[in-house]
């Protein structure tokens, strides 16, 4: 038992790190519903608060990101940019995941034995079988 939780716990540390991209993807992610702080953000993210922040800077010079001010507090939402992106992420996974199952489909299908030919007889029995 003892065993079985270190090899979980190895499995999960051994991850490669996430590249920008995918740093980028889901704050993306994170904002498509609602406004965030910074703090919200990290949380949602599984990030720092400064590595949030250089993302959102990034995000923010490139129009995907706004700052709007609400009671001394900065939230972040998306702009009509962001929007179009957030939705080409949505609908990439989708398709990779319908290329998996695809993949997995055809594999099945592959492995069944083919059915004979319709135009093809099968021989009858000549004797019937009596003892059951």
């Amino acid at each position: 038992m003892l065993y079985q939780k270190f090899a979980l716990l190895t499995v999960v540390d051994s991850e490669m790190p996430k590249s920008k991209l995918e740093l980028y993807e889901a704050v993306i992610d994170a904002l498509a519903d609602r406004y965030l702080t910074v703090d919200s953000l990290a949380f949602e993210c599984n990030m720092n608060c400064v590595s949030v922040g250089e993302r959102l800077k990034f995000l923010i010079e490139n129009g995907i990101v706004k700052e709007n001010r609400c009671n001394k507090k900065t939230l972040y939402s998306l702009t009509s940019r962001g929007v179009a992106i957030c939705k080409t992420f949505a609908i990439t996974r989708r398709l990779e995941k319908m290329k998996t199952t695809i993949a997995v489909i055809d594999e099945a299908l592959h492995s069944l034995p083919t059915l004979p030919e319709l135009g093809e007889k099968k021989p009858k029995r000549e004797h019937r079988d009596e003892t059951y």
